[in-house]
């Protein structure tokens, strides 16, 4: 059995709010969460900071529609030169 500690950090209080959040939508204790991070930090050593935003369904969706039409032909104008942009979008 292992023995418990307790980790004094300090978070953003808004940061700490979202991800009891959505810890309690998962359905996991925020503790929890903390000791997985912890745990693969000590497993890879290492630390990963990511700007990436995920994809929200709705764009996974527009883009896939796009996809769609792309490969069909369907909705494509161009390539333009400027003037021929300009052209278009004043034809539309």
């Amino acid at each position: 059995m292992s023995t418990k500690t307790v980790i004094n950090i300090k978070a953003d209080k808004a940061v700490k709010k979202q991800a009891q959040h959505i810890a309690g939508r998962l359905g996991v204790p925020l503790s929890s969460i903390i000791n997985s991070f912890l745990k693969q930090f000590i497993r890879t050593e290492e630390v990963t900071f990511s700007t990436a935003s995920k994809m929200t369904p709705e764009l996974e969706a527009i883009i896939s529609e796009i996809e769609r039409d792309r490969k069909v032909g369907k909705n494509i104008s161009g390539p333009f030169t400027v003037e021929g942009a300009i052209a278009h979008l004043s034809s539309l």
